[in-house]
């Protein structure tokens, strides 16, 4: 690939960074981009995140509502474009959520002239993201995943035979950017469903509103969050993987609009889901970051697929615990025309965004719990928006956020008894 900046000197001197979005992976690109070449990132987001406005590394921007608004953002970016191309310098744009990637990629031929765009084409992001075309693939290269089916929530006659399925089940949108847009009362990223009236009405909630794909119904794979891993596998031009690392998932986030974000992840090869990660990117001719979803079947001893985000995953700053810095990847890749600091992301490692005490009073497996427990008394559990270079101010945003999982956990897995939100 033909290189943009002639090396890291050049990245340091004229690269500039555009981050869309600023919660914890916004603030990680802030912090990367900073800590590897010493640059300051522009940040648009729709509100004042503290955490991430404070830092003395972010040229911070508040856009509002606008931000969701297409034709506004992409004008917005275009003028930013001509205004980095002026001073001699280049711009690099990466986005914090599924609708960023997928309004990157779909724009990308827009957006080249002034900046690099780290993303795939918007045919294979398009088809990626569409659930239902993910687990073809994977029945295709014969890649475990739970038993799914899908129903249309863009005809308003619809139904579902709810009756016909066997409970705890779980029920998502086949496409997570589209949804994002989505207002329903009751909406959550993820739904565990007890029932079959529970399920009859999120279908009716999703057809009744904006969202106009197909809602995932799909066997519940028995176990905590636990059971989850996480993968993160970069691709070069030729589809070949140049950096892989994965963790087990120890806790999740368990409010409704946060469900299925990871809170703490530990150091874990899962070597044979990672090959058919690798497979499977390289079969479709993937380039850059993807970001996977598993989870260990107790039943067969099988990791099952759930999704490919086609972007750097929220938790990504694990990749650089685990000893291969994940900014650098994308630079090198996009910017300097290939990967040399790749590898195997195999370090030990703790991604932690929760204090001690909530592993403490929310994680069953009694030996998983006390390894987690040791890496913070190591001081090897790391948060990412815990940055000591960065202001005061930031420092105390930062850790008000993360001490404020103590109250979201005691009212959303304490206060209930012991039963959690949902899990995947």
């Amino acid at each position: 690939m033909q290189a943009r900046l002639q090396d890291e000197a050049d990245v340091r001197k004229r690269l500039v960074p555009v981050v869309l979005g600023a919660d914890i992976l916004g603030y990680t690109f802030v912090r990367e981009f900073h800590s590897l070449y010493g640059l300051t990132s522009i940040v648009l987001a729709e509100a004042d995140v503290k955490a991430t406005s404070s830092s003395r590394f972010s040229d911070y921007r508040i856009l509002g509502s606008s931000i969701e608004d297409e034709d506004f953002l992409i004008s917005y970016l275009t003028e930013l474009g001509k205004e980095i191309e002026r001073e001699g310098r280049l711009g690099i744009i990466v986005g914090s959520g599924d609708w960023y990637a997928r309004l990157l990629s779909e724009h990308k031929a827009e957006l080249e002239p002034w900046f690099v765009i780290p993303y795939i084409s918007f045919d294979l992001l398009d088809r990626l993201t569409q659930k239902e075309y993910f687990y073809r693939l994977c029945e295709e290269l014969n890649i475990p995943y739970p038993e799914t089916h899908l129903f249309d929530c863009s005809d308003p006659d619809a139904e579902i035979p709810a009756e016909s399925f066997r409970y705890p089940l779980i029920a998502k949108p086949s496409n997570s950017a589209l949804y994002h847009y989505a207002e329903f009362p009751g909406k959550k990223k993820i739904f565990e469903v007890e029932t079959p009236s529970e399920l009859k009405e999120i279908f009716e909630a999703m057809k009744a509103s904006s969202y106009d794909r197909e809602l995932i119904v799909q066997d519940f794979i028995p176990g905590d969050d636990d059971g989850l891993r996480t993968i993160s596998v970069f691709t070069d031009a030729e589809g070949d993987a140049v950096m892989t690392c994965s963790g087990r998932v120890v806790l999740q986030d368990h409010s409704p609009l946060a469900i299925g974000n990871p809170v703490v992840i530990l150091s874990e090869r899962v070597e044979p889901a990672i090959a058919d990660a690798c497979r499977l990117l390289k079969h479709v001719e993937y380039r850059g970051f993807a970001n996977i979803d598993v989870k260990f079947d107790p039943r067969d001893g099988t990791y099952r697929f759930f999704e490919v985000n086609t972007r750097p995953g929220r938790n990504s700053f694990y990749v650089t615990l685990g000893g291969v810095d994940f900014v650098r990847l994308i630079v090198e890749e996009f910017v300097l025309g290939g990967v040399v600091h790749g590898g195997d992301a195999t370090d030990e490692f703790a991604y932690a965004c929760v204090p001690p005490m909530v592993v403490r009073r929310t994680v069953k497996d009694v030996d998983l719990r006390e390894r987690t427990l040791a890496m913070y008394r190591s001081g090897k559990a790391s948060f990412p928006l815990f940055y000591a270079p960065d202001s005061l101010v930031q420092r105390f945003w930062a850790a008000t956020m993360y001490f404020n999982q103590i109250r979201k956990f005691k009212r959303y897995v304490w206060d209930t008894g012991g039963k959690q939100a949902a899990s995947l």
